[in-house]
């Protein structure tokens, strides 16, 4: 007879969306209340206020209903003028999307090459706004943690490029995947926008970006920038002093947001980063027992948030994605524009636990040996003797 039900809970082992807590479901499952009224003003303005040591910020932080290519948008045009100079570099797929759509906006994006398997570097950076001497360049962007290749970019490091450089350029950073997951400091790295979104360490669905904003970024969004109106900064930050928004907000997601916001606050954000940082080695640990190369080369810049795995020649990571769903019913991230069929991602951010890891990682070594793949036994072991020191 057919079986066309797997027994238990799907493992979703992407590195996003992420498994949304139980806890944010049942908050985001209250009745939709008035959005003009008393109780809902009381509730953004603690979310508002709630999300800037996630940020570490102490300037404003718009959420948007959107996603976060949505956030992307939004820092670009309230800050930037069709055919002004951007700096950006080619970390990986959503690095190559955020230029696309900056070339798309009319903007004259300078992009950095690079082989999708180390960060942002920081001397280039250096070298190039040096060279810049009649401040041609506007900002920099880049992206934090790229989700396609488990890379890491040093932005403390970037910082201090700009600052030797003595560079007035706007610093924008992508933290998409990296937010509530990875150590971020907004205000100490001298950031100026950092962009956003709802379903990764957030522990949300997807469906909210966000913007947070430096005083400088704010005063040049004054003086200018493309012309907008959904994202228009201004129009958000004066209805938010009092915990309203311009346009209907995703009630909902800002319901399950307060929960997120006071998990997070619970756990409190060191112990979320060193937990995102164990998880990410004892991930490594497997992978190396098992004989397989990480995508990301520089252990330096090793993600907390992902693990990209590169199978051997002549072995389609698509195809072994297929006998892992098919088998355990667990999603794994697939390979993405100049990486698909070469790497599988594993995801292991958000509300993940040393059990949750076991888990995933039995499902890889066990399609590891039903695909065929070449590989040595004891991933799941090197994990768990790693696990069990830590």
């Amino acid at each position: 007879m057919l079986n066309t039900y797997q027994a238990g809970r799907h493992f979703l082992q992407i590195p996003g969306p992420t498994n949304v807590p139980d806890r944010i479901l049942h908050a985001m499952a209250k009745p939709t209340m008035d959005h003009r009224g008393p109780e809902f003003g009381r509730m953004a303005r603690d979310i508002l206020e709630g999300l800037k040591p996630i940020f570490k910020c102490a300037g404003p932080v718009i959420v948007y209903p959107s996603s976060g290519t949505g956030a992307w948008e939004a820092a670009l045009s309230n800050t930037l003028q069709p055919g002004d100079k951007v700096l950006m570099f080619e970390t990986g797929h959503f690095a190559t999307l955020w230029h696309e759509m900056a070339t798309r906006l009319g903007l004259d994006a300078q992009f950095v090459p690079g082989d999708w398997r180390h960060g942002v570097d920081p001397e280039v950076v250096e070298k190039t706004l040096a060279e810049d001497r009649a401040h041609t360049i506007k900002a920099v962007c880049c992206v934090h943690n790229e989700t396609s290749t488990g890379v890491t970019s040093r932005i403390g490091e970037v910082r201090k490029a700009m600052d030797r450089a003595k560079h007035p350029a706007l610093l924008f950073v992508d933290t998409i995947s990296s937010l509530a997951s990875l150590d971020y400091r907004h205000d100490e790295w001298g950031v100026d926008v950092t962009v956003a979104c709802s379903q990764k360490g957030l522990m949300l669905p997807p469906g909210l970006g966000f913007n947070a904003l430096s005083e400088k970024a704010i005063k040049v969004a004054e003086k200018g920038g493309f012309p907008r109106s959904y994202w228009r900064w201004e129009a958000m930050l004066n209805p938010n002093k009092t915990g309203y928004f311009p346009y209907t907000p995703a009630t909902n997601l800002l319901y399950g947001l307060r929960e997120a916001i006071a998990m997070l606050t619970e756990e409190g954000m060191e112990n979320v980063f060193a937990r995102h940082a164990r998880h990410g080695e004892a991930t490594r640990r497997a992978v190396r027992a098992w004989g397989l190369e990480i995508q990301c080369l520089d252990e330096r810049e090793y993600s907390g948030v992902l693990t990209a795995v590169r199978l051997p020649d002549g072995h389609n990571a698509d195809a072994f994605r297929k006998v892992v769903l098919e088998n355990f019913n667990m999603s794994l991230g697939n390979g993405l524009s100049k990486l698909q069929g070469k790497v599988f991602r594993i995801g292991h951010l958000g509300d993940f636990n040393d059990l949750s890891l076991c888990g995933t990682l039995a499902g890889v070594e066990m399609g590891l040996g039903l695909a065929g793949v070449p590989h040595n036994k004891g991933g799941i072991q090197a994990a768990m003797d790693y696990l069990q020191k830590e």
